[in-house]
């Protein structure tokens, strides 16, 4: 028997403006371990009051993986306004927790949030950083293509660190 055909031990669900707090303590905790994989500062977001926390629950799509009562990865999805942007989703905020890395945890997640843009869009859109091999190798398993490097995408201090597009097909564009 794989592993796949065994029940998953986590569950998951899109978050709620109800679980701002829980969602608010693990993206800061991913924006302090790991500043280089997100746009986003812990510096900034630190200062943020949980209503901002709630609100981003209510204007994104973002699904929580939980062990037990624990909140241990999360993944976000942008829906653009923009009717002409609507096909495309952008995956944001991907995080797992290290203790859990290397249970399939982040490819299930993953997968979710990828059936959960199939109900809505066409291609989901995503940057990864280019330091992080390990994500990379993630999307790719799962599908994503690079379409572009962008050069200095973040900078931090000094250094500079460059971002991979990366895309997923999820319909053929229709003929026009």
């Amino acid at each position: 028997m794989t592993h796949t055909d065994q029940p998953s031990p986590f569950s998951f669900r899109r978050l709620l403006a109800s679980d701002a707090s829980t969602f608010q303590q693990l993206r800061l905790e991913s924006l302090r371990n790991h500043p280089e994989a997100f746009s986003a500062t812990w510096e900034e977001e630190r200062l943020q009051p949980l209503v901002w926390f709630a609100e981003r629950l209510e204007n994104s799509v973002v699904l929580g993986a939980w062990r037990g009562d624990s909140l241990v990865g999360i993944a976000g999805l942008f829906v653009p306004l923009s009717a002409r942007q609507r096909h495309k989703n952008v995956l944001w905020g991907f995080y797992v927790q290290p203790r859990e890395r290397g249970t399939g945890l982040a490819r299930e997640l993953l997968d979710r949030i990828i059936s959960q843009a199939a109900t809505r869009a066409e291609e989901i859109l995503l940057n990864v950083a280019a330091s992080n091999v390990p994500a990379q190798r993630l999307y790719k398993k799962a599908g994503f293509q690079e379409y572009g490097l962008e050069r200095r995408a973040f900078k931090t201090g000094d250094r500079y660190d460059d971002d991979i597009l990366m895309s997923l097909t999820l319909s053929p564009a229709q003929s026009t």
